[in-house]
């Protein structure tokens, strides 16, 4: 279903407590919000957030009949369904088992994606070790090992020097 992007997580909370009080857990299981974790790295720290696969869609596990489908579709900050009609009384189209199983696989990951702030060709500053305040262009990423390839000018020359992605920002 479709919420107004931010409220993901009110909605889900709106969902459960009627699933609960209109005594529909036998026909409504499973309500999620998709996310999966990401490290950022922004101003020299390192942190892990996390992010929403599809902002703006809360996916329900749910036996399709006029009771379940009442309870869901007249949930507050619930907007719309994925594959509906604009008329609310049509119901949406099920996700196919293959892709649920897909999209709950990528949840479960063990490793966080890495959102570094930067991309090859990037112009950034060295904040930190003997080329301190030094200016280059990022010429290789390495998320495995978590560094960076800067390509700095030296005394007229130009000189590769490999750094962590703590030690250098974006310009």
């Amino acid at each position: 279903m479709q919420t107004y992007s931010g409220y993901e997580k009110k909605v889900k909370t709106n969902l459960d407590q009627r699933i609960k009080s209109m005594d529909m857990l036998d026909r409504i299981f499973q309500v999620v919000i998709p996310i999966e974790e990401e490290i950022e790295i922004h101003q020299g720290q390192r942190r892990t957030v996390q992010k929403k696969m599809f902002p703006g869609y809360v996916f329900v596990q749910m036996i399709m009949d006029d009771d379940s489908w009442y309870v869901v579709r007249n949930t507050p900050g619930v907007t719309g369904f994925a594959g509906s009609n604009a008329d609310e009384r049509s119901r949406p189209t099920a996700l196919a088992d293959a892709e649920v199983n897909r999209i709950l696989r990528q949840m479960q990951t063990s490793r966080p994606r890495i959102n570094v702030g930067f991309k090859v060709g990037d112009t950034v500053r060295i904040t930190d070790g003997p080329f301190q305040d030094f200016i280059g262009h990022v010429d290789d990423i390495n998320l495995d090992k978590g560094k960076v390839r800067v390509m700095v000018t030296m005394f007229g020359r130009e000189t590769v020097i490999e750094m962590d992605f703590l030690q250098v920002e974006k310009q």
